[in-house]
């Protein structure tokens, strides 16, 4: 009998193990540079010639984060002093090393436009075409990175004046009430409600999203909180390819909550099939449920319980109980009628009980009554937990960026550069999957012939 040797599958470490040349070649491969080029190149004729290669410039920056290299100093050195790096990057042995000025003003040009979103998203679309996502499970988190700005000093607040005790009269609360109106008439989408951003845009969410470096807490595994100055980066992963599907930075102060619909939106965009959500309960937001359900998708998020009572007759993931308090079972979900299924408990095989009148066999919920609490599938239920535990795909995909593809290292001052730093990043990470998943297609194209001939 033949051994059937399983061939390993190419991941990302085997294409960086790869020689310079066929590592740069199969990730230079995916992207297209002529669009990136045009956003720096010179628009008119007139004026002094450019003799600046800004392909091969624009190739030296993603190789940086792949050598991970911390800066453009030590990138231009490594420019200079290795022919082979220069040549493998797309430049000429004629062309001279550009200039750090250079690089800056082509990086400033480059934070200004949304090119690099832009050639994100063709390339998720890409890999849709090809068939390498064929997953339908979307889970999205939040990841903080400090900022190269420094923190401002604090500054000391005037004491308040002590509050008038008692009651206001009529006119002072009329113009309490005119002033508390103006103020919320003025804030941005992201300082309303999450509610507020169901009706928005995608593209008015993304440009109303704050940028700019901004401290944040958020509480450590040992309970305690951890303070940093600098952004955050919110991700929706596919959960199966965990290709990056949309990303957005943020400043360190906003809530990850407030993240979720934007990428949920952008997802819908693109026009991904979505079926579940998987978020944490830092999501825990009925508008969130709401929006993925628009999207005809179910929800997956962990229940966060805010000085709720307990719902009489109901366990503590919502599941209807009997009269001596087993919890019914999660049985299915009808997608006609939008319902979720509960039978009766194990228990009731040998209860007294099961036959008299107090014991219902079965119980049927709308989703739509409550789409947190009554999700498809049940919560507490095998599926949901099962699917709950897929979400560990975008916190695996937060730490290679850190780790890997360098979102610790912000070397740019200011929000926009910033947010450059991670298009990049995850312009650089979603390339070197797609081209690990064709080096995959070749290599089992290639067994698969081997086997005919």
């Amino acid at each position: 009998m033949p051994i059937i040797r399983q061939v390993s599958l190419f991941g990302i470490q085997e294409l960086y193990d790869l020689e310079p040349p066929q590592r740069y070649e199969a990730i230079f491969s995916t992207l297209d540079l002529e669009k990136i080029v045009a956003v720096v190149s010179k628009k008119s004729w007139r004026g002094a010639p450019v003799e600046l290669n800004y392909p091969a410039m624009i190739c030296s920056l993603i190789a940086r984060l792949v050598e991970r290299i911390p800066t453009i100093k030590d990138l231009l050195k490594r420019l200079k002093n290795d022919l082979l790096f220069r040549v493998n990057c797309g430049f000429l042995i004629s062309d001279d090393v550009p200039s750090e000025a250079s690089y800056s003003r082509m990086i400033q040009k480059l934070s200004v436009a949304d090119v690099f979103d832009q050639e994100n998203d063709a390339m998720i679309l890409q890999a849709f075409t090809e068939g390498f996502i064929t997953d339908d499970h979307v889970a999205i988190d939040a990841s903080h990175f400090e900022a190269r700005d420094q923190a401002p000093a604090k500054e000391e607040k005037p004491k308040p004046e002590p509050k008038k005790r008692g009651r206001k009269t009529k006119a002072e609360q009329a113009v309490f009430d005119q002033l508390k109106k103006e103020a919320e008439l003025n804030q941005t989408l992201f300082e309303k409600e999450v509610a507020a951003q169901l009706d928005a845009t995608y593209e008015e969410l993304r440009s109303d999203i704050p940028i700019e470096p901004q401290w944040g807490v958020k509480k450590n595994s040992e309970g305690k909180n951890a303070y940093w100055f600098g952004y955050k980066a919110h991700l929706a992963v596919g959960t199966k390819s965990q290709y990056i599907f949309q990303s957005l930075m943020s400043s360190g102060s906003l809530h990850d909550s407030k993240a979720a619909i934007p990428l949920l939106k952008g997802i819908e965009k693109l026009g991904l099939p979505i079926q579940v959500g998987c978020m944490d309960a830092g999501y825990d937001v009925p508008a969130i449920y709401q929006q993925l359900f628009r999207m005809n998708a179910q929800s997956v998020i962990a229940y966060n319980k805010r000085r709720e009572q307990e719902v009489p007759g109901f366990n503590e993931h919502f599941a209807p109980t009997c009269v001596r308090e087993h919890a019914y079972r999660y049985d299915s979900f009808d997608p006609r009628w939008k319902t979720i299924k509960f039978t009766r408990p194990k228990e009731c095989a040998d209860c007294p009980l099961a036959q008299d009148s107090l014991c219902q066999k079965t119980f049927k919920f709308r989703i739509e009554r409550d789409l947190r609490r009554y999700t498809a599938p049940a919560r507490g239920s095998t599926k949901w937990k099962a699917l709950f535990a897929e979400r560990t795909a975008v916190e695996r995909v937060n730490a290679y960026l850190k780790e890997f593809f360098q979102l610790n290292n912000v070397r740019h001052r200011h929000g926009k550069k910033a947010k450059l730093h991670l298009s990049l990043i995850t312009l650089l990470f979603n390339a070197s999957k797609l081209a690990a998943d064709r080096i995959n297609r070749l290599l089992q194209d290639e067994m698969a012939n081997q086997q005919t001939a």
